[in-house]
């Protein structure tokens, strides 16, 4: 299969170099990689331009997520779409394969594989990615739930239904629950993973939370989030990490990014909640609720992993 990457950048030349490393050493090779810039002032596009990409600029002004996509998809010459974060690189160098294999049923129009984050991720992420993306694969999964931060799609489709521009965030999962409804598919890869980078202060994680909360009200009018639910939330959440940091020898270090995080994450939540009425159940659990896990959750793959210089 050959496929575009669309990458939505803006000064990211801390991080970027590593993901465009990662796909030059992927066992699929026909591959077009566009970045979609919003105004970088670092050496962001230089980087992107030294490994070939093809830059499409959006003015900072007029970003929103989904405008920045339909830019780069816009721009896009190949049947699949590859969607990537800036600040993500993949583990194995069959990244793309696994990634867009499950494309083969013609029902399936979007793909999106495993996240994990650096060792240097506070253990509340690190848990949320346990919890998002697990293990197990799922080529029909029953939720709208996707993440393009390692996703793919049909180009035709999104020729169909664009990008969604005026949401705070969510633009994927707007997308896919559009599919949904479509009769089409939504496979989850765990085999296709990669690293997200989050290096986020607390105001950081509050507006990401706030902003998709939003966004999550405007495509679910009925959904709710009150104070019994922040209180609720943050709590059980706080308890789930402390008791898998004490079972894995790593709560001394951990126990005050734990209350934090937990505490600006559904605090934005909250805020960016304005109405009243109730979110599906499979979607809640999705997004919010903490899970039971075993301490050495992730399996090696038999396959070599990509090595990065330092």
């Amino acid at each position: 299969m050959n496929c575009s990457i669309v990458i939505r950048a803006y000064n990211e030349e801390r991080y970027i170099e590593r993901l465009l490393e990662g796909i030059r050493q992927q066992t699929l090779k026909d591959v077009e990689i566009i970045l979609v810039d919003s105004g970088s002032t670092d050496s962001t596009v230089s980087i992107a331009e030294a490994f070939g990409a093809r830059i499409v600029h959006i003015p900072s002004a007029e970003f929103t997520f989904g405008r920045s996509l339909n830019y780069g998809i816009m721009e896009a010459k190949r049947e699949f779409i590859v969607i990537a974060s800036a600040h993500v690189y993949p583990v194995y160098p069959d990244w793309l394969e696994t990634l867009l294999r499950p494309f083969q049923d013609e029902h399936v129009a979007i793909t999106y594989g495993k996240q994990r984050g650096p060792d240097f991720a506070t253990f509340s992420e690190q848990q949320i990615f346990h919890q998002w993306y697990p293990n197990v694969s799922n080529l029909d999964q029953m939720t709208a739930f996707c993440n393009n931060a390692n996703a793919a799609i049909r180009k035709k489709l999104w020729e169909e239904n664009k990008y969604d521009e005026t949401l705070t965030g969510l633009e994927d999962l707007e997308w896919a629950k559009w599919a949904k409804e479509q009769g089409h598919k939504i496979a989850y890869v765990a085999e296709a993973e990669i690293i997200h980078i989050h290096n986020e202060t607390p105001h950081g994680v509050y507006n990401r939370y706030r902003r998709e909360a939003m966004a999550l009200r405007r495509i679910y009018p009925e959904s709710n989030f009150n104070f019994y639910d922040f209180l609720r939330l943050t709590v059980t959440n706080i308890l789930s990490d402390l008791w898998h940091a004490a079972r894995e020898g790593v709560l001394l270090k951990n126990i005050s990014s734990i209350f934090w995080f937990r505490f600006v994450q559904f605090h934005g939540t909250r805020m960016g909640h304005r109405e009243t009425s109730l979110i599906t159940p499979q979607l809640r659990e999705t997004f919010y609720y903490a899970r039971e896990r075993k301490k050495k959750e992730d399996e090696k793959r038999n396959v070599e992993p990509i090595r990065y210089n330092k």
